[in-house]
């Protein structure tokens, strides 16, 4: 299995505190919390604040939902999100999302200790100078304290949450202090302002854009489920570990709005945010304030420094990639992933320097957006796992977390795309077009899983719910498609006669390729499995879109018996048989048998002799001879179906009818093109006037044809001889044909 590695480690065992609700409480009470809460309280008013809180925390409790179920119903290793996604929705899927969730993670720790930097010259202006010196020092040191192992990381998150919380009891202790009822029935309801454009515009804040602004503060579950890969048990701590750090982010967001909107004035909330918390600070502890900012952006930094290497690290163990494999090694302690984490160092110091001495650019606020993006859609993919997998009614989906619904997963992913939009919507297609370009790239690698998708049960069941669907409805020939048995026997020697089935096919039907093993059927049913495996194959690697048929059988005619018996899909069972035309003398009697018993099974029937295949750049021509309406609909059908491939474009249609007089011509020029008008099929009408053998005039007026189809009747039991003869001198020595047997089913005059 990819999760394993050849060499001997030993991995971190941190338990539900340390390794999930630790990095994700820190990431929830962000930079967030003390620069823009107040502001959002301000403009949207308490009640509006609380209802983008609920409605905020309902899409990350979605999601949280989802985690926890996957979480308990598989063994969970190292990658965090990206492990379930690609355990769920597939390896292309997977590594699309886990290549840009590490790039978003990595690039997230720049941004992280850009405002601390920027919190800390606010408070001291004297360290304005020296912004780029504390930006660098701060990335080496974070680095470090990685590097010597998370058991360090989370150490030291331990004290760094220690001043957040001692941060918000002052803060919030400030607020009671100067709560007031009246205060909060004046900043209970909105009062959006406009924006200060530089332009002179200035349209109003509303509800969304406020939404916008707050939502970040909510995210920063997967900042816990990153480390899934050192926790002890995995299944135990991650749904208590997120869910406690959702509920305590919740109720310290709950207060804040409360406490905040009752205590200060709505002008002071959206002008000051971050100094009323200083200036109001309970007992005067400013500084504690000021430590709970640098707690905040270093913990989410330290956070991300931890969780990319190891997203990089799972990702590059699957081998989705083979130059990422260099990442894949981690340390014999604790296998740390150090080569993944180096990396994430030198993309840190590289914005860093393009951020130059100062904190911020369009540049770089278009690139956060961005950031924002990835992880919004990681929680969406989530959200989407967790749906297929208990809407696709897998029996291996059994978690151990009973809370979870497929319709909270459902509108969880659809909370997760819309509020992408609503924070930027260029954003948010920049990033749909980046993910889309990796999963594009990983398929084209057409990449083998060695790991169950669950796509296949969701897809499954939908099938299963449509075959029964399907099954209750009428048949009529207004519905009629091309689900052809095609007898291809070894693939590379008959793969004309199977273009041709793909082509009459043409994407409205199911062709079946068929082979039938000839031998005694116990030395035989071995060998059964590789020749089902050789016609799949063939098919993946032509791309030919067809489902292998494989049966073991003493006789030939025994075999194919069985497959036009057996052959079939729920309602959907084959009603063209295709065989390649038979002109060995000798098979002539079990051939026709053969044809017959198809007949019987109610298969109208396609012989199909090859003379040359057509060339795509070369115009081509169809010639159909008309002998009547039993069969004609069906060549008719057969004709339009192959024009409809690339291969036939621009294919003209003929169709030809002989006459024996000079009387009978125009009533049949009329006659033809009648129903050529009916059945709605572009094509010239030919009448010809021979007194010829029918053979001669097929020779004479389509021997320049591309194809030409020809309706046949099967013969009576003792005519068998002299019909072989007959359609023998139609098909030798002219192009390609078609020789059609319709049992009717099929109207193309509908």
């Amino acid at each position: 299995m990819p999760e394993k590695t050849k060499q001997s480690t030993t991995r971190n065992r941190f338990g539900t505190f340390g390794g999930v609700f630790t990095p994700s409480i820190l990431t929830i009470l962000g930079v967030i919390m003390f620069m823009r809460a107040n502001f959002v309280i301000g403009q949207a008013g308490v009640i509006g604040a609380l209802s983008i809180l609920v409605v905020a925390k309902c899409i990350t409790l979605s999601t949280s939902l989802s985690l926890a179920a996957i979480s308990t119903n598989i063994r969970m290793r190292g990658g965090g999100s990206y492990f379930i996604i690609s355990r769920v929705l597939g390896v292309e899927f997977g590594g699309a999302i886990g290549i840009a969730l590490f790039f978003a993670l990595a690039l997230s720790i720049p941004f992280y200790i850009l405002g601390f930097a920027e919190a800390l010259v606010r408070s001291y202006p004297v360290l304005v100078p020296h912004f780029q010196l504390i930006t660098l020092s701060t990335a080496v040191m974070l680095f470090a304290l990685a590097f010597f192992g998370a058991k360090w990381a989370i150490k030291t998150q331990y004290m760094i949450m220690i001043f957040l919380f001692l941060a918000i009891i002052a803060f919030l202790g400030g607020a009671l202090v100067q709560f007031s009822f009246d205060t909060l029935q004046q900043n209970l309801y909105p009062q959006y302002t406009a924006t200060d454009l530089q332009d002179g515009m200035a349209p109003l804040f509303s509800y969304w854009v406020i939404f916008a602004i707050y939502f970040p503060a909510v995210t920063g579950i997967d900042a816990g489920v990153n480390m899934s890969g050192d926790l002890e048990d995995p299944a135990r701590s991650i749904p208590r570990g997120t869910l406690t750090a959702i509920g305590v982010g919740f109720l310290v967001y709950f207060a804040q709005i409360v406490l905040c909107g009752g205590a200060y004035e709505r002008s002071d909330l959206i002008t000051t945010p971050y100094r009323l918390l200083q200036d109001n600070a309970l007992f005067g502890w400013t500084i504690l304030v000021t430590l709970g900012v640098v707690a905040a952006t270093l913990s989410s930094a330290l956070g991300s420094y931890l969780g990319a290497p190891r997203v990089l690290q799972a990702v590059s163990r699957d081998k989705i990639l083979n130059f990422l494999r260099f990442f894949s090694k981690g340390s014999k302690k604790g296998n740390e992933p150090r080569r993944a984490l180096i990396l994430t160092c030198v993309l840190t110091i590289i914005v860093l320097l393009w951020a130059g001495n100062e904190s911020g650019g369009a540049s770089l606020n278009g690139v956060a957006a961005l950031i924002s993006m990835f992880f919004l859609y990681s929680y969406g993919m989530i959200n989407l796992a967790a749906f297929i997998e208990d809407f696709g009614g897998n029996p291996s989906f059994r978690p151990q977390f009973g809370y979870f619904h497929w319709s909270t997963a459902l509108l969880g992913g659809i909370g997760c795309t819309v509020v992408a939009f609503l924070i930027n919507w260029k954003a948010g297609l920049i990033a749909i077009f980046i993910i889309m370009l990796l999963l594009w790239y990983l398929k084209a690698q057409r990449l083998i899983a060695k790991f169950g998708d669950a796509r296949r049960g969701f897809i499954y069941k939908q099938t299963r719910n449509n075959l029964l669907r399907l099954r209750r409805m009428p048949e009529d020939s207004k519905n009629w498609r091309p689900n052809i048995l095609v007898f291809s026997g070894n693939p590379m020697e008959r793969e004309e006669i199977i273009a041709y089935a793909a082509w009459i096919e043409s994407r409205r039907g199911i062709v079946y390729l068929a082979n039938v093993l000839v031998g005694d059927f116990a030395e035989l049913s071995p060998r059964r499995p590789g020749a089902v495996q050789q016609l799949t194959q063939f098919c993946n690697e032509k791309n030919y879109p067809a489902f292998p048929v494989v049966v073991a059988a003493e006789k030939l005619e025994q075999g194919i018996s069985m497959l036009l018996q057996a052959t079939v899909i729920g309602p959907i069972r084959p009603n063209l048989a295709v065989f390649g035309w038979s002109g060995k003398m000798e098979r002539r009697q079990s051939y026709i048998k053969e044809l017959r018993t198809a007949s019987t099974l109610g298969m109208s029937l396609a012989l199909i002799e090859i003379n040359e295949m057509p060339k795509p750049e070369e115009p081509k021509r169809i010639d159909i001879w008309w002998r009547g309406h039993k069969n004609g609909a069906l060549m008719l059908l057969i004709a339009f179906l192959l024009c409809e491939n690339w291969e036939w474009k621009n294919a003209r249609i003929r169709v030809l009818r002989v006459v024996e007089n000079e009387e009978g011509r125009l009533p049949a020029e009329e006659a033809l093109q009648k129903m050529i008008d009916l059945a709605r099929v572009e094509g010239d009408v030919e009448v010809v006037m021979e007194e010829e053998s029918f053979s001669r005039v097929l020779h004479k007026y389509s021997a320049d044809a591309t194809c030409v189809i020809l309706g046949f009747e099967l013969p009576e039991i003792a005519d068998e001889a002299e019909w072989h003869d007959n359609y023998r001198s139609f098909v030798d020595e002219i192009p390609t044909t078609i020789l059609v047997n319709s049992l009717g089913g099929e109207d193309i005059f509908v």
